[in-house]
């Protein structure tokens, strides 16, 4: 079985970009390990948060199924921190969910431009 086991996330500022991607999905930030900040989202995966200050990177699409709950959570979240969110990769900013394959998704940016999607099927 392959399983992934991290992947690194370019930042403008690690630390930051770290915090607020733990607030919003409801996971923990421990701090810095060596020349990343990681967050743990599973007991198999982490996002490595890598700075790139001055530097130019290309933005990523990162996609997670969740349940209903915590989508739910999730989404009152990025709601509460004024996120600007759409239902789809081509419309970010409709202010709407998608009710696709019969669950709910959603998509918004996080502070370093990286595409988030929430989907509650696959």
């Amino acid at each position: 079985m392959i399983t992934l086991n991290h992947t690194i996330v370019p930042a403008r500022d690690k630390e930051a970009s770290a915090r607020h991607f733990a607030h919003l999905f409801g996971l923990k930030y421990e701090g810095p390990m060596g020349p990343f900040a990681p967050v743990r989202i599973n007991d198999t995966l982490t996002f490595d948060f890598d700075d790139r200050r001055g530097e130019r990177f290309d933005r990523h699409h990162y996609a997670f199924h969740v349940s209903d709950a915590e989508f739910d959570a999730i989404f009152e979240r990025v709601k509460a921190a004024g996120i600007v969110y759409g239902s789809s990769p081509w419309s970010l900013e409709d202010g709407k969910i998608n009710n696709w394959r019969g669950g709910r998704g959603v998509y918004f940016r996080d502070l370093d431009g990286h595409i988030l999607e929430l989907l509650t099927r696959t």
